[in-house]
């Protein structure tokens, strides 16, 4: 708690929290309904094989864009020309959307397709975990909690979805309206709000050096980078394929009627996500006691324990109370994969790793496993889909118990200490140097 009180005098936090509140605020409220949106027959009316071929697009472009962002940011620093871009492409949402994206999806399909995956994902696809990684370096430089920072996205998330499945059954293109209006507060912070120099750093903490392209390039060539993105490829991405391109349907399809359902999906999704939010506050304690490797076994964990409970349940209250695993599942997985980065990766390249070691894999696993996973639902059905899923992400936990770094291994970034560690380093070791750099458990 005085954590929490000191970072809100510290402007830099509130800046990073408004900014990420209002971002996933104007995405949120229309992206937590994009797939049913896809195929209502009062909006672009496409088939499956139709809306597999936009995610798997989405995704492809996304993951070259995010190649770009984190190397563009990287060197870039704390400079805010890429955020401005975000705040202007979320402005312009609504109209793209309702006047240019779902009249070519109609009519000319396949340039709809492309178009539309270059703008969303250059605002939000992409966009998000740009700005996600800004947030987590304005963190380390500017002594706060990221978790305590990112938990605003997910409360922003959380109210719009209170409100997104009532806008979306009247009209859904209110939906895409309200994301213009959040977007343009969003621009008007990155264009105003700049926040003084409270520029203050841990003792012992890595201080990040402006990265070449040579370095940027030879994280590719390191084989503790390609075995993370292995798990993240079977483990987030197949949770994602299932959250996004198939639970919405499914869970709708559980009640008497699709409008009931939908109403009562926006419903369930707000709580969920504002249960996020108070999880992402509550993380970086639970990695300060057990650990970062272990806080991101126990959400993969819980990822599995999600997929699996939807596979073998049909009652839509049972259903909607596996949903809120959810909740415990993303702020377990997103702060210590973060985490995991700056601790056994140069922090330098913190944008670059998330980007490519977390965000592009998992998109990347998108552009290869949506069709083929919604061919899958087509041919067995939702549930013997689900549960296929489920074992393979299983089989990624296991897969990472094996192969993941423990936290005092190979470190080549901010050194993570637990509470009880950092307790026996100030007793032995008194004095400036003996401060515990990244033991707050900044993800």
């Amino acid at each position: 708690m005085a954590s929490f009180t000191k970072s809100l005098k510290n402007p830099s936090y509130l800046q990073s929290s408004l900014t990420l509140l209002l971002f996933f605020m104007s995405w949120g409220i229309w992206w937590s309904f994009f797939q049913l949106w896809l195929t209502k027959d009062t909006g672009p009316g496409l088939n499956g094989s139709q809306v597999g071929t936009v995610y798997a697009v989405n995704s492809l472009v996304t993951l070259i864009l995010m190649f770009f962002y984190g190397t563009i940011q990287d060197r870039l620093g704390l400079k805010r020309h890429l955020t401005i871009l975000i705040g202007i492409i979320a402005s312009c949402v609504a109209p793209f959307v309702i006047f240019v994206y779902e009249p070519l999806l109609k009519n000319q399909f396949m340039f709809g397709v492309i178009l539309g995956a270059i703008v969303l994902s250059a605002g939000f696809m992409a966009g998000v975990g740009l700005l996600e990684a800004f947030a987590e370096r304005m963190s380390r430089r500017f002594n706060f909690e990221y978790g305590q920072a990112r938990m605003w996205g997910s409360f922003g998330y959380a109210m719009v979805a209170l409100v997104a499945g009532f806008l979306f059954t009247a009209n859904p293109h209110l939906n895409f309206i309200m994301g213009s209006v959040f977007g343009i507060a969003l621009l008007l912070i990155q264009l105003f709000w700049k926040p003084g120099p409270t520029d203050h750093h841990e003792p012992g903490t890595v201080e990040p050096t402006q990265p070449g392209i040579r370095e940027m390039a030879g994280l590719l060539g390191m084989k503790s980078l390609w075995l993370i993105i292995v798990f993240v490829i079977f483990s987030w991405t197949f949770y994602t394929v299932f959250d996004q391109q198939m639970f919405p349907d499914f869970y709708t399809g559980l009640f008497e009627t699709k409008e009931r359902g939908e109403q009562i999906y926006g419903i369930l999704n707000s709580a969920q996500v504002f249960c996020e939010a108070a999880m992402m506050g509550v993380v970086p304690i639970i990695m300060r006691k057990v650990g970062v490797r272990n806080t991101l076994l126990m959400g993969v964990s819980v990822m599995t324990l999600r997929i699996f409970g939807c596979a073998v349940l049909s009652d839509p209250i049972a259903v909607s109370a596996v949903k809120m695993l959810h909740a415990l599942e993303v702020p377990l997985f997103i702060l210590p994969i973060f985490r995991y980065f700056t601790l056994h990766f140069n922090p330098a390249l913190s944008a670059t790793l998330y980007m490519v070691g977390f965000q592009i894999s998992a998109q990347i696993g998108n552009v290869i496993l949506s069709q083929p996973l919604g061919q899958l639902r087509d041919a067995i059905g939702y549930q013997p889909t689900f549960l296929v899923i489920s074992g393979i992400v299983l089989l990624s936990g296991i897969f990472a118990f094996f192969t993941l770094k423990k936290d005092d291994d190979q470190v080549l970034g901010d050194p993570f200490l637990r509470d009880g560690q950092a307790e026996v380093v100030a007793t032995a070791a008194p004095g400036p140097q003996s401060d515990p750099t990244g033991s707050d458990g900044k993800a």
